[in-house]
């Protein structure tokens, strides 16, 4: 089976488990995110191994998947802000556990470990800010995390498909050669048309508010991308893992999620 065959394929098990995960409800994918959370966790460590640095694997999973559920809650269960003082007691122990530890370099070992909370499990856990979750009907409670992600998945292919065409123009040659101007616009105008439709069946945003979280998905899902990219050549290597036939890890598969994600959550917050 070809390259694209075989992305193919993995893209429409994707989607099916994404979307059928979504339509459930918030309850069903705060659990599916919460998998991906310690799944992209896992990647990023292993990630580590190739600079020689030792972060905690256990302990950055048991913060980042503790992290996850604090954050998730507070919009699934209504939290009182105040449990969110629980985040900064969790960071500060991965800074105190490595007191005991008695391993090289500690300032790097923290940041990586600190890193994969601020930069993996609290953007998952915004995703669940994005239900409705007291809504009735699946437009009412799951329009903004389904457009969200309609919307990504569309500029992404759209810039993969115009890019592959025609584009000329490198983006970022420096972390992304296969990026280009071209592509990028492309897949924006895709992603825009998609948030035009998208206006019609979902209503509680007006049109110019889709548009405006249309734009903030597209840039910040790109450079959520770069950065993604950025961090791998740092450490030299191609994928962040092979879960993922043909899309390399769960990491790669995310990566544009982990920038939109906040930055989609501010926005929300000021329009509504």
């Amino acid at each position: 089976m070809n390259n694209l065959a075989t992305r193919s394929v993995t893209a429409t098990g994707f989607v099916i488990v994404m979307v059928g995960t979504m339509l459930l409800g918030p309850i069903a994918s705060a659990v599916l995110f919460l998998i991906v959370t310690y799944l992209c966790i896992e990647e990023y460590i292993k990630l580590s191994a190739t600079t020689g640095a030792h972060p905690d694997r256990f302990l950055t999973l048991i913060v980042g998947v503790s992290v996850y559920i604090v954050v998730a809650s507070t919009a699934l269960y209504q939290l009182d802000v105040r449990w969110i003082a629980l985040i900064l007691l969790l960071m500060l122990l991965l800074m105190i556990a490595e007191l005991y530890h008695n391993k090289p370099n500690p300032f790097t070992n923290i940041s990586w470990m600190v890193l994969a909370v601020v930069y993996i499990a609290i953007p998952f856990a915004l995703l669940i800010h994005f239900f409705n979750v007291d809504g009735e009907g699946w437009k009412e409670r799951s329009g903004l995390i389904l457009s969200f992600f309609v919307i990504l998945w569309l500029n992404d292919t759209g810039a993969y498909f115009v890019g592959s065409l025609t584009g000329k123009h490198k983006l970022f040659e420096r972390i992304s050669p296969k990026k280009s101007w071209e592509g990028s616009i492309g897949g924006g105008i895709i992603a825009l048309l998609t948030a035009w439709g998208l206006s019609f069946l979902f209503v509680q945003y007006s049109l110019l508010q889709w548009f405006m979280i249309a734009l903030v998905i597209i840039v910040f899902g790109t450079l959520g991308d770069l950065v993604e990219s950025m961090l791998k050549r740092s450490v030299g290597v191609k994928d962040s893992g092979n879960m993922l036939p043909g899309h390399g890890g769960v990491l790669d598969r995310f990566d544009a999620v982990l920038l939109a994600s906040p930055m989609v959550y501010l926005l929300i917050n000021f329009i509504n």
